[in-house]
């Protein structure tokens, strides 16, 4: 049994939020292992309870459609989200929820070990990028301990406000040249010029 299936046996008998007993099923994640790029979303929606399987809905249909735009499928990479059962009526997740699920994303990121995260919406956003504004810092990345955190808007938003569909596309398109260059550029040999294009 791998680690992330052990994690996922853990992450569905936990009980700490009163959401838990409002969920269908759980949803811990899913993709390849060993992914250099893990996507974090923010909460599983309808679909996705339903199913166990995050970005299933809608907006995972134009996640997909993104990963294909840099030659990608979505069983090449991992997709998560800050919490792993859904809010009832798909509120927003609330604080006690992030922190008591804190726990299961950071063991997820040790196990995957990704080159790159890549956050989709505020709330993971907030996770890595503590008081900075969305619409500021999308598109931008910044290098810490060899994995790159890069701001994206949450493909949702799209759906919502088909203005930002554009913004999403060009900061997906940027992806493939980021990791091209911190392959180029290990963090031990590069320069404060070299590194400065990963600054927020």
């Amino acid at each position: 049994m791998s680690a992330l299936t052990e994690l996922y046996q853990e992450i569905a008998r936990c009980q700490q939020c009163g959401i838990a007993k409002t969920r269908n099923r759980v949803v811990p994640g899913e993709g390849a292992e060993d992914a250099e790029i893990l996507f974090i979303g923010e909460a599983p929606g309808w679909h996705e309870d339903q199913q166990g399987r995050p970005f299933v809905g809608p907006a995972g249909q134009y996640l997909d459609e993104l990963l294909a735009l840099i030659g990608l499928k979505r069983e090449q990479v991992y997709i998560a989200n800050v919490i792993k059962c859904r809010p009832a009526a798909n509120r927003d997740p609330l604080p006690v929820e992030i922190r008591n699920c804190r726990q299961w994303l950071e063991r997820q990121i040790e196990i995957i070990s990704p080159r790159m995260i890549v956050t989709l919406g505020r709330y993971s956003m907030a996770m890595f990028f503590s008081g900075k504004s969305i619409s500021k810092i999308h598109g931008t990345a910044q290098k810490r301990n060899d994995v790159i955190y890069y701001a994206m808007y949450h493909p949702a938003a799209a759906l919502h406000q088909g203005s930002l569909r554009q913004e999403i596309e060009a900061d997906m398109l940027k992806i493939p040249s980021i990791l091209e260059q911190a392959r180029a550029i290990p963090e031990t040999e590069a320069s404060p010029q070299q590194l400065k294009m990963f600054e927020v």
